[in-house]
């Protein structure tokens, strides 16, 4: 059963990180500008949330409060303002952040993100974001799916994902 439950695992994996991708990626192969800061909206839960662009940043990270982790998921919430809904994920990796002030572990889910026109999957570390201006930080892993910044604007890229509106 074990076995079982790796190949199934490493099967969704391949799917999520081989042939989901391209097929996200076909819906729109144009490069979309960017501002520093714009609304990002969370699939399937489709809650928007605004989000610094941060070419800096090597991965994105969302604000994920009241973090449990059990196993090999990890069980969130989204800030109250974005609704508070619960999340559970599955684990991915973990990551280690290293900053000027510290140095931490942080579990690495796979979200689905609409920006602008393209529907794309991407790794995202969690963490308490309450003491940022910004719930999400979109780094230059999920930049890297065509997208270019021209950090003295923002919002110029409204979702606009087929059959995805915010609630």
């Amino acid at each position: 059963m074990a076995a079982f439950k790796r190949m199934m695992i490493r099967g969704s994996l391949f799917l999520i990180f081989f042939i989901a991708p391209g097929v996200a990626f076909a819906e729109t192969k144009e490069k979309i500008q960017l501002g520093a800061v714009e609304n990002v909206l969370l699939l399937p839960w489709r809650v928007t949330l605004p989000a610094r662009i941060d070419t800096g940043a090597a991965t994105s990270s969302l604000d994920a409060r009241k973090l449990r982790i059990r196993g090999k998921t990890v069980e969130f919430t989204l800030p109250e303002q974005y609704g508070g809904r619960q999340i559970r994920l599955p684990i991915l990796k973990w990551k280690t952040i290293r900053s000027a002030e510290m140095e931490e572990k942080r579990p690495v889910v796979v979200l689905q993100l609409c920006i602008g026109s393209k529907r794309i999957l991407t790794e995202v570390n969690l963490n308490d974001r309450s003491k940022s201006k910004y719930p999400l930080l979109v780094g230059r892993n999920t930049l890297r799916h065509g997208f270019i910044v021209a950090c003295d604007t923002s919002y110029c890229a409204t979702p606009s994902c087929p059959e995805a509106t915010s609630k």
